[in-house]
This record gives C-alpha cells, structure tokens and sequence, in this order.
C-alpha cells in the first residue's frame, strides 16, 4: 500500500463474504471507496472467502465464467454454475458453525443468497455485503469509482488478499472465541461471517478494537 492519509477515504476492491480486516476499513471516518473500474484480478477475495471448519482452514470460492478478454472489467465478471457450488458453500457454513453461538439467528439471512441465481459476481458481493453491514447495525460511507485511479492514498485493493498479504499496521488482529480454536488456534483473518457468527451483536466491537 502506498502513503496512508487518514483525511483521505479508503480504496477497497468488491470481495465475497470479506475478511474481518476488511471490515476494519469500513469504519474508516471518510468512508471507502469501492473499485468499480479495476479488471478482475484471480486467486484474490474477489471471488473467494476463508471460514475455520472441522478440518482447519477451508476456503470457499465462487467459480466465474472464463472471459473472451484477458482483462475483465469487475464489474462485467459473470458467476459460473460450475460444481453445484452454491450447495457446497451452504452445507459448508452450516459444518463449520452450526454450533456458533448466533447462528441459528443469522443463517435464514444467508440462506437466500444461496437459493438465488445472481448474474453478476460484482451484485452478488455487493447484496453480501450490505447484509453483513445490516448484521453489524452500521452504515458506513460506501462510494463507488467510475474511472480506475493509480496509486491514490490509502489503497487496499490488492493487499488485503489470501496469500503473501503485507503487513497492515493499521490492523490488529484481535482474538475472539471460535468453535475449532482448541484445535487449530485462533485464525485472525478469517471471513467476517465468523466473527458475527460467533460473537452477533457484539461482534461490532472486536472491529473497533482491531483498529490501530
């Protein structure tokens, strides 16, 4: 990431079922904003999302149609049918916490987006998003860019990402109670469904607490 200006607003790029760092950002105080202009960019949380299961860390990718075009505008990236995925994303949520504390309060919620046939992987993420935001009972500032910029302040949209992610001094990753910690230890960057799940309304204040 390049210079951080804590006047500025946060650059994000669209991602499935975000990780809680993520989140961190959109309690940034002049808002975020969501790239809307950048080519789609693989193996990142644009299509993917990491939960904690009984096997330890389990990642859940929603599979997109291949593009005539080697750069794929975000917003055009279509959702594939491929693998009965949908089914396989649910019954995953459902292993790994059905035993969470507020679950069975969320997941009639959850359940619809994967019943729905959605398009647009870039829709898809976005009613997610909202939902999360509706669980977290906050309502940042959210902008949308029209034209890609380079460089500007605060850029998080490629290093908040699954692999050989850099150190983000303004995120502390901050521990809370999960179902297969016993097991595997405390997982910090997980996607943010595990932290409401397990914590529900209070799960607002470990964001806070996570920011530096």
């Amino acid at each position: 990431m390049n210079h951080f200006d804590p006047s500025a607003p946060i650059f994000l790029s669209t991602a499935y079922l975000p990780p809680i760092q993520y989140f961190t950002k959109l309690l940034h105080p002049h808002g975020v904003v969501l790239e809307g202009a950048e080519n789609f960019v693989k193996q990142s949380y644009r299509n993917r999302c990491h939960i904690a299961g009984p096997e330890g860390l389990q990642p859940l990718t929603v599979p997109v149609e291949k593009s005539p075009s080697p750069k794929s505008p975000i917003r055009d990236i279509r959702i594939s049918d491929h693998g009965n995925w949908r089914h396989l994303h649910l019954n995953a949520l459902i292993s790994s916490y059905g035993s969470a504390p507020f679950f069975d309060y969320y997941i009639t919620d959850l359940e619809p987006f994967y019943t729905h046939k959605y398009t647009f992987l870039w829709e898809f993420n976005l009613d997610l998003l909202s939902l999360c935001l509706e669980w977290l009972d906050i309502a940042p500032l959210i902008m949308f860019s029209s034209e890609y910029t380079e460089e500007p302040p605060n850029d998080y949209r490629y290093t908040i990402r699954p692999k050989q992610a850099p150190e983000d001094e303004h995120f502390i990753p901050t521990p809370y109670y999960q179902t297969f910690a016993r097991k595997y230890g405390f997982m910090p960057r997980l996607s943010i469904v595990d932290l409401i799940f397990h914590e529900g309304p209070a799960a607002i204040l470990t964001l806070q607490r996570s920011i530096r």
